[in-house]
This record gives structure tokens, sequence and C-alpha cells, in this order.
């Protein structure tokens, strides 16, 4: 062909694809599903927290929730108290630091919490945070 420029060597069949850019794009959504999902796991349980003016964050190793009904959830999944007590144990003898947070819906009856709290030091595990969410000072004055 006139004004192509390209001889007839030039024209072989490509038999290998560049996969770099389609690694690049599958590692940033798993970032992002990584990223999104514990967001979601922990805003998947319906749990009205009480308002607290002095809360701080912390890296819990068992997050255990309450629902208005009474209903356990252990980092999101349905669990009854005896299997709960059972994986409380368990994760202690894994690793003796374990942390674990109760986020409690405030509708719950104090007693259920206690309750909880009295299952978390049966299984010695004494590092345990009570979840809130923030407090709007200025409503509060």
């Amino acid at each position: 062909m006139a004004g192509t420029g390209k001889s007839s060597d030039d024209e072989e069949i490509i038999a290998s694809i560049n996969v770099t850019p389609l690694v690049d794009i599958v590692l940033v959504l798993l970032i992002v599903l990584m990223v999104t999902s514990s967001y979601l796991v922990n805003k998947s349980i319906s749990v009205e927290l009480p308002k607290a003016a002095t809360g701080e964050t912390t890296n819990p190793t068992l997050s255990i929730s309450m629902d208005v009904d009474g209903k356990l959830y252990l980092d999101g999944q349905g669990i009854e108290q005896d299997a709960l007590q059972q994986r409380i144990r368990t994760a202690y003898n894994a690793d003796h630091d374990v942390k674990a947070i109760i986020s409690a819906d405030g509708r719950v009856k104090h007693m259920q919490v206690v309750t909880i709290i009295d299952l978390l030091r049966q299984e010695k595990i004494t590092k345990f945070a009570i979840n809130t969410s923030p407090l709007d000072i200025k409503k509060a004055q």
C-alpha cells in the first residue's frame, strides 16, 4: 500500500496479551472491596447506640452486637449465647490480648448487656469497651 510505510514483515500476529493493566484494575477493585466490606459489616446490624460525649476509637478483636430484640451477633453473624462463649474462649486461647467491643442497642435492658460483660470476664477477657455514638455537645448543654 502506498503511504503506509509498513513492510510486509511488520504484519505479524500478536500472540500474547499484556495483562498488566488487568492486574492493576483487579488490585484496585480488591482494595476498594476490602475497605468497604468492613464498613458494611459494622453497619449491617440495626443498632441504636446510646449517646456519650467521651467516646474513643479502638480496634477490637471481637465485635459483639445486640439488637433491640436481644439477638446476639459476633462479627456481624447471628450467634447463640453458648456458641458465643465458646468462640470467646477460642479467641482467648489463640491470643491472650483479645479486645472486645460491645455494641448494644440503647433500648436493650441493662441486664442483657451485663450478661455479655460477665460472659467476657468469665472467659478472662478484661479488655472490652461499650460502643456508643457521639453526643452532640451543643444539644447536651
